[in-house]
């Protein structure tokens, strides 16, 4: 090692040299062992290569093809199942009217109140009868004159005095009364304002000592037994509803009720392409109101299907939604199925063999008409399938 220098011209000190270890004994050794530690990295990097690890040893078979990609199989078979069609509906009540008065005058009483509960034919209201009375009485007057009238020339046509023409006219006379005074009857009852069914009073719009025309509305009547639920039922869901069945409604309110399907729809909507219906509920107590949201599901006829999990559905190409299971000769094959029923814990779908090998995990990394490894899920860790098939290409998806 050498530390002699230079002289500086400037300072005229000398510039020490940099140190130098050329001439030290193991000089040279870490540069050996900078080599030797290059070599061992690019060995060990390059074993990955010549000799692959475990899992793609496994994947591989001893002459070196990829081995079938293995996937969680679950033995599934059909059940029966009752279709059930859901719809959203609204209460409706079996009669709503508004109650016009057919006389005109000043009312006289009110013996009800608004929200009361009244029979038909009760009394709703009375308008002052002092006009129609006066014009039934003079009605009556001139109807017992023209009845004596009729009689006098019947008399006087059998003793010969008479013509016929006279009692003709006597006999038209007698008939004109008549009218009249059934009229007078009739707007002497008008007078009186009587609910037309058994209902409640919904809205009262007159009051004591004020006037009222006819034709004006003097209440609303609301009848809620039963109640209405009215639907729409889609084109493609019409066959298998009929008029009868039985039907469950559950209201906004939380409320549950058994119902009856009472009407459906002959002719679409050329709209919106679906058919009206018309769900009856009995609501005795009157405890659900009209005009509420309600779900009404329609109980229909029993098909087989498949219990599963939505998580294992695919879709195909043509974006058929669909279930992937794996065949006795252990390849893949896509059934483009339908959902009949869905519940919380599942769907009940149809279009699958029965019994199927349903490919419950690994169906997204296989396609169809691929070879697979299929192996019972009870008997797979599933948590650490999962994992390397995410470490897997998918396999596109082909019919």
């Amino acid at each position: 090692m050498s530390m002699s220098g230079e002289s500086d011209p400037a300072s005229g000190r000398e510039r020490p040299e940099p140190l130098r270890f050329e001439g030290d004994r193991g000089a040279g050794r870490s540069r050996w062992i900078a080599l030797v530690a290059a070599l061992a990295l690019a060995a060990w990097l390059g074993s990955a290569l010549i000799l692959p690890p475990e899992d793609e040893q496994a994947a591989s078979g001893n002459d070196g093809t990829i081995a079938p990609v293995q996937v969680a199989v679950r033995e599934s078979a059909a059940e029966p199942v009752r279709q059930v069609f859901v719809a959203e509906g609204q209460s409706e009540p079996e009669r709503d009217t508004r109650v016009l008065a057919e006389a005109t005058g000043s009312i006289a009483e009110v013996p009800v109140d608004k929200g009361d509960l009244v029979e038909a034919g009760q009394v709703i209201g009375r308008i002052a009868p002092a006009r129609a009375q006066a014009e039934l009485d003079r009605a009556q007057e001139e109807y017992d004159r023209a009845l004596r009238e009729f009689e006098n020339a019947q008399t006087l046509l059998d003793r010969g005095v008479a013509t016929a023409d006279r009692l003709a006219q006597a006999r038209a006379a007698l008939a004109a009364a008549e009218s009249q005074l059934t009229n007078a009857r009739e707007a002497l009852e008008d007078t009186t304002i009587r609910a037309p069914f058994a209902g409640r009073i919904e809205s009262l719009e007159i009051e004591e000592g004020e006037f009222i025309s006819g034709g004006n509305p003097a209440a609303r009547l609301v009848d809620l037994t039963p109640l209405s639920v009215t639907v729409r039922i889609p084109q493609q869901e019409l066959r298998g509803i009929r008029e009868g069945q039985e039907a469950e409604v559950r209201f906004i309110t939380g409320e549950t009720r058994d119902g009856t399907v009472a009407f459906v729809g002959a002719a679409a909507d050329p709209q919106t392409r679906t058919f009206a219906a018309e769900i009856e509920v009995a609501n005795d107590d009157r405890a659900i109101p009209a005009g509420i949201s309600a779900q009404v599901s329609i109980p229909r006829e029993e098909v087989e299907a498949h219990f599963l999990s939505p998580a294992i559905l695919s879709l195909d190409p043509a974006g058929r939604l669909g279930i992937k299971t794996v065949t006795d000769e252990n390849t893949v094959e896509f059934h483009p199925v339908t959902i009949v029923r869905a519940g919380t814990e599942g769907i009940w779908v149809t279009g699958l063999p029965d019994p199927a090998r349903i490919i419950t995990v690994g169906q997204g990394f296989v396609s169809d008409g691929e070879t697979v490894e299929p192996r019972p899920e009870s008997e797979l860790d599933i948590g650490r399938m999962r994992e390397r098939l995410l470490d897997t290409p998918a396999a596109p998806e082909s019919q």
